[in-house]
């Protein structure tokens, strides 16, 4: 997913032993099902009370096919494709990285990048994983496992020697809790970090929530001295040999982008222009 070796934490893998409540939000006399996997607890994207933009994304696809919306919940970890899609419980995932090789995945629906985000009146001007500023203050990252390596933020500090200052919150954290990647844009907004570097449409939603006014700025990797990207294009995902639903989710995605997009900004989503979602 999310292009795995560098967009691991943006949609992470789910394991075995998920539930599947039937939830229809389409017409009860469609004939037809949509099934989606997708995480009970896991905003911006999706929740078990359907309040994420990959929820409304996923109504948007079921009335434009008049079919009957079902949902197949899993914790979004590793096995995540392999216990849901492979495993026939469910058709499609509202997002994952475009050209995934796990599965067949849609023309991309948008692009996002990663983000610095900072409290307002710090004085910090960060545009460049170069600024001199992030050698002298508390960054915040988002990873997944412990050895901190694992997220191009991560990464691109790490090869420029930035290390002791830096702290990890894991984007899955205490899965008790609501909304565990917000754990990151909450620790800037408490003081316990200065700058985050998180993906964007969770540092864009969660900024959005905090008690005092952050800001969010685009990051420039300067790829010179990091191999990994830091802009990602997103799409859907459904089983290989699914060609036909693939087919008719490129359309929808076609023939609404407007609608699309407008979901995603309501939700704080960073948009970066591509040639590719502009055709």
């Amino acid at each position: 997913m999310r292009p795995l070796s560098a967009c691991v934490a943006l949609v992470l893998c789910a394991c075995s032993g998920g539930v599947k409540p039937h939830q229809a939000t389409g017409s009860p006399t469609a004939h037809r099902v949509l099934r989606v996997c997708a995480d009970p607890n896991n905003l911006p994207y999706s929740n078990s009370a359907r309040q994420g933009f990959e929820n409304k994304l996923a109504e948007l696809i079921a009335h434009t096919l008049n079919a009957e919306l079902e949902y197949y919940w899993q914790p979004q970890r590793r096995g995540f494709v392999r216990n849901t899609l492979k495993a026939g419980a469910c058709d499609v995932i509202i997002g994952v990285p475009t050209r995934s090789d796990m599965l067949l995945t849609t023309a991309p629906y948008y692009r996002s990048s990663y983000v610095f985000v900072t409290r307002k009146g710090s004085g910090l001007h960060l545009t460049s994983m170069n600024s001199s500023e992030l050698r002298k203050v508390r960054v915040g990252v988002q990873i997944v496992g412990d050895d901190y390596t694992n997220t191009p933020p991560v990464h691109a500090l790490a090869v420029r020697g930035i290390i002791r200052n830096v702290s990890g919150y894991r984007v899955t954290d205490d899965y008790a809790k609501a909304n565990p990647p917000a754990r990151l844009i909450e620790a800037v907004s408490a003081g316990d970090v200065d700058v985050a570097i998180a993906w964007g449409p969770i540092a864009g939603y969660f900024a959005t929530l905090q008690p005092i006014p952050l800001d969010v700025s685009s990051v420039s990797p300067d790829d010179s001295a990091s191999t990994l990207p830091f802009v990602f294009d997103i799409s859907m995902g459904v089983r290989r040999g699914s060609d036909t639903l693939r087919s008719e989710l490129d359309e929808i995605i076609k023939t609404n982008s407007a609608q699309i997009s407008g979901i995603l900004r309501s939700y704080g989503v960073p948009l970066v222009c591509s040639a590719t979602l502009s055709k």
